[in-house]
């Protein structure tokens, strides 16, 4: 279906009002002429904004699509991970936080050369630059190839438009531009998102014949408690590997780090932390009962086998057209909150590994001293490149297939080991540089194994119909229905237990590896007893550390 002028012009205002953002920041305040403007916003951001900009980061169209079509698909029980989200959330800000925030690095990977060396902080500063272009590019590239497949909106017209926009109000505007930028875009996401909902509540009679019919077909199920590591959701796998996910993508991330030190102090920064978990939890209920909104419409009438779409991943937008095409400027809203969503997850990633290359990989070999509004210049030259690479790579991606799932894959196995090598660092003051760089290094290659090594089963869905069909498109469904959409298409004893294991336990297993061989490897080599910095670590730790100082002072 085509997109109308009001379509058009909805997106449009978007893209606007956000390049307006970075030039009204590039010529107000300071003007973005020092580092401590354009990387940290003067260290005296607002709250709420910072909590949006916090949770927009890393809420992309792969969310929303992800998580709508997982309801859709295989029920209700992958939502129980807002509780993971609520146990992280402490841990976040009460163990890991004040260290960061402490020592105010505008580098979070400088805290790795204080406690490890040089090497440890260079290895995991690397792995986090690889981690976030390919992150970037399927950002970009998710929402343009599935609404070129429903919509007919150009994918290159969409990557390009949005790609140079996010790189311009990043490059202009600097990190003031990010954070209200993604206050206006997350604000779209849930409008988006809101009318998807609502405009099922409105056709189907209300959220009652919406759950009624859901619970009908099976897709209300929260009661898996099976313990066997195979099971792909169950009540474990979820809290357990979602709690290690939020925490590394909130703890132990530039990206997010930097945004909390935009916040004047700690108590502050943990004010922001707390607020973006609401905004979270709403935004990931709505689109879970999305999804639920959308087999309220499409449960006699698949349009998986009847072949109108190829990827569950395109249901969303398929919806929103059957909904909403005909009246004006909806379906661009909707486009508008899509493309928001990947605008919000670029600008600050942009921004952050500008940030890193800077501090990491330029400053500490550079022999004289670099000036301030040099160092500004050659950031502002490095958001250009990240971004002209991101563009770059989002348009290869296409060619490359599989390897969509591979960066994903990516961006899962490297969080464990990061996360251990951190962790250890705040909480165990034994732990060396050879202990903390093999642990990663091994942890690394083994989560890289259990990510992409042999094959996985098939992903199994719930049984969907197609009853009330009256037009099929038997070539769509019979050449492109990816093999997990064939319940039962290969059994589970073909494959390695290894490879059976769910994936929300690769991080899991990623940051156990890293952190026991670690520990055994520090053991080993233990060297002469070191005198540490109590503000290295967190806080129950450093006090141990001070009173321990302390009697030696006085024996």
């Amino acid at each position: 279906m085509a997109l109308g002028v009001a379509d058009y012009v909805v997106f449009g205002i978007m893209l606007i009002m956000s390049a307006s953002i970075g030039v009204y920041y590039r010529f107000t305040g300071g003007k973005q002429k020092t580092t401590q403007e354009y990387m940290l916003g003067d260290k005296n951001q607002s709250v709420l904004p910072v909590a949006f900009s916090l949770m927009a980061s890393f809420i992309t169209a792969i969310s929303m699509f992800g998580l709508s079509s997982e309801m859709y698909t295989r029920g209700t029980q992958f939502s129980v991970i807002i509780v993971a989200y609520i146990i992280a959330t402490p841990i976040i800000g009460y163990v890991y936080l004040p260290v960061f925030f402490k020592l105010g690095n505008l580098s979070l990977y400088e805290y790795l050369e204080l406690r490890f060396g040089r090497l440890t902080r260079v290895t995991t500063s690397l792995a986090f630059s690889i981690q976030m272009l390919f992150y970037m590019a399927i950002v970009l590239y998710v929402p343009a190839l599935t609404l070129e497949a429903v919509t007919g909106l150009p994918q290159s017209a969409s990557i390009v438009l949005v790609g140079l926009v996010c790189v311009f109000y990043s490059t202009m505007g600097g990190i003031k531009a990010v954070i209200i930028t993604d206050l206006l875009q997350a604000l779209l996401m849930y409008a988006s998102v809101i009318a998807v909902v609502g405009v099922a509540w409105y056709e189907t009679g209300g959220l009652s014949e919406i759950l009624e019919i859901s619970n009908r077909y099976g897709r209300i199920n929260f009661g898996n408690f099976n313990i066997d590591p195979t099971v792909r959701h169950s009540w474990f796998s979820i809290l357990i590997g979602g709690c290690f996910t939020q925490i590394s993508l909130y703890a132990v991330n530039q990206t997010q780090i930097q945004r909390f030190l935009t916040m004047k102090d700690y108590k502050t920064a943990v004010t922001a932390l707390w607020c973006s978990l609401p905004l979270v939890l709403v935004i990931s209920l709505i689109t879970s009962l999305s999804g639920l909104a959308m087999f309220s419409k499409y449960y006699n009438c698949d349009p998986i086998k009847s072949g109108r779409i190829s990827s569950s991943d395109q249901l969303m937008p398929l919806y929103v057209l059957d909904t909403m095409g005909s009246i004006p400027g909806l379906t661009g809203l909707f486009i508008a909150g899509i493309f928001s969503s990947a605008m919000s997850s670029v600008s600050p990633i942009l921004n952050s590994l500008a940030a890193i290359t800077m501090e990491d990989y330029i400053k500490p070999f550079k022999k004289q001293e670099i000036s301030d509004k040099k160092r500004v210049y050659l950031m502002k030259i490095l958001v250009l490149v990240y971004g002209s690479v991101c563009i770059i790579l989002s348009f290869l991606a296409k060619y490359m297939g599989s390897v969509l799932q591979t960066a994903l894959t990516i961006f899962g196995v490297i969080g464990g080991p990061v996360l251990a090598v951190f962790t250890l660092g705040i909480l165990l003051p034994y732990i060396n540089q050879k202990g903390a760089l093999t642990g990663l290094i091994v942890g690394l290659i083994f989560s890289f194994i259990i990510g992409f090594g042999g094959p996985k089963p098939p992903v199994e869905n719930l049984p969907s119909y197609t009853n009330s069909c009256t037009i099929f498109n038997n070539s769509a469904s019979s050449t492109q229905l990816p093999s997990s959409y064939y319940k039962g298409a290969l059994h589970e004893d073909g494959y390695v237990y290894l490879y059976r294991i769910s994936y929300l336990y690769y991080i899991v297993l990623g940051f156990l590896v890293t952190f026991v061989v670690a520990m055994i490897v520090s053991a080993i080599f233990r060297g002469k007893k070191r005198d540490h910095n109590p503000d290295l670590f967190t806080p129950c730790v450093a006090n141990r550390l001070k009173r321990r100082d302390k009697g030696y002072e006085q024996s």
